[in-house]
């Protein structure tokens, strides 16, 4: 089993080169030089144990302030590779939110090696600009996104400033960012995954 560093510090570099170095959000920059991202790793190899750590880590954001820990990245390396599987249990993490009456005070976005929008093809470019190193749910505090949209003019054109950047940039230029799993780390996910299958 690899350690739980090795997935964040993948997940580190992708943030790093693609969120950032490309510009794909603008508000996360602010978080990540103040160190106010926190990175959680999953172990789960199930949807329910999977949901129990999320709903650990969605009480652990809203614990602290936000000067503390602004925002998480909840990473699942071994639980949920399919897309669609991860497509289904965000509705199980929406409703996680609703039961812990967090609805309006915490959001959560998806994040996904095969994220994949309505309509496009597989290897369509604007996919990337939601493509992770590990399937991952973004967990985001309600008022630090109206604050982060409220000083940003024109926040409505992101998406579109998005793809043109990553159809500028291609599929060729998203490989050269390097920002995949490390080698080990995809060996011990195909390998846990190959396990499941068999049962």
């Amino acid at each position: 089993m690899t350690s739980p560093d090795l997935e964040i510090t993948d997940t580190v570099a992708w943030l790093e080169r693609a969120v950032i170095g490309l510009n794909l959000c603008p508000f996360a920059k602010g978080v990540h030089v103040k160190g106010q991202v926190h990175y959680a790793v999953s172990r789960a190899t199930t949807p329910q144990d999977l949901l129990e750590d999320l709903v650990r880590e969605l009480k652990d954001l809203v614990a602290l302030t936000a000067n503390e820990r602004d925002t998480t990245l909840f990473i699942v390396p071994c639980c949920l590779q399919d897309f669609l599987d991860f497509n289904d249990f965000l509705a199980e993490a929406d409703r996680a939110l609703e039961q812990l009456d967090l609805e309006g005070v915490l959001q959560i976005a998806s994040l996904h090696p095969q994220y994949q929008f309505a309509g496009t093809d597989v290897d369509d470019i604007t996919n990337y600009t939601n493509r992770s190193p590990y399937p991952t749910l973004h967990l985001l505090r309600e008022d630090s996104i109206d604050r982060a949209v409220a000083a940003f003019p024109n926040p409505e054109a992101i998406f579109e400033t998005n793809m043109r950047t990553l159809q500028d940039l291609g599929l060729a230029g998203w490989a050269a960012l390097n920002v995949g799993p490390s080698q080990d780390t995809a060996a011990v996910v195909a390998s846990s995954q190959h396990d499941l299958d068999k049962i």
